[in-house]
């Protein structure tokens, strides 16, 4: 059995995934915060994401190692079926397939909600992660050049898109995470953990 488990986060999960992502915040450009979020803060981004979209979590024995999840592209009606993506892992996790585990789930998890189209914000240079975006068939479609200031350098971000189904007319709404089958969410969550065994 894999010690490896993949699941959707709630906001109990915020200080251990605070944690995570707070190394991002002082020690790099990947995310262009400049302060690390209150834990407040955190609890209620979480609970604003699962109103409608995946936040999925990976634990090893049970401590949170990596998390991912989408939220809205643009807040205006004709975006409802976009999302951006988003990424994060432990620094001792890299390189051991969770990424890879977080995306088939979270992809396939929109998909089943009706998504259209999924979108990567990457702070550049960051070829690892281009690369890593590539493997799932995103294109990318833009430059934002000199977009932020962190870290006593002005930073490029590139865009990267991803069809994640056919476009037609008269789109059905998307239907939030909550309202997907939970059987269904679990075989997919266990499907994408057969990459970590």
């Amino acid at each position: 059995m894999s010690e490896y488990r993949l699941r959707l986060a709630n906001t109990a999960d915020a200080k251990q995934l605070l944690q995570i992502y707070a190394p991002y915040v002082t020690d790099t450009a990947i995310t262009f915060e400049y302060e690390v979020p209150s834990l407040a803060e955190f609890q209620g981004r979480i609970a604003s994401v699962l109103k409608i979209y995946p936040y999925l979590v990976c634990e090893n024995q049970g401590i949170p190692v990596g998390y991912a999840y989408a939220s809205p592209y643009r807040t205006r009606a004709a975006y409802q079926w976009d999302v951006e993506t988003s990424i994060y892992l432990h620094p001792n996790a890299q390189g051991k397939g969770i990424a890879t585990a977080l995306y088939d789930a979270l992809l396939s998890l929109l998909q089943l909600q009706g998504v259209h189209n999924a979108y990567a914000c990457i702070t550049y240079p960051n070829e690892r992660s281009i690369r890593f975006h590539s493997t799932y068939g995103f294109d990318k479609i833009g430059v934002f050049r000199k977009a932020g200031y962190k870290l006593g350098m002005w930073r490029d971000v590139i865009w990267l898109e991803k069809a994640l189904m056919s476009h037609q007319n008269d789109p059905q709404p998307v239907k939030p995470i909550s309202e997907l089958e939970s059987q269904t969410i679990q075989q997919i969550l266990m499907q994408a953990e057969q990459r970590l065994i």
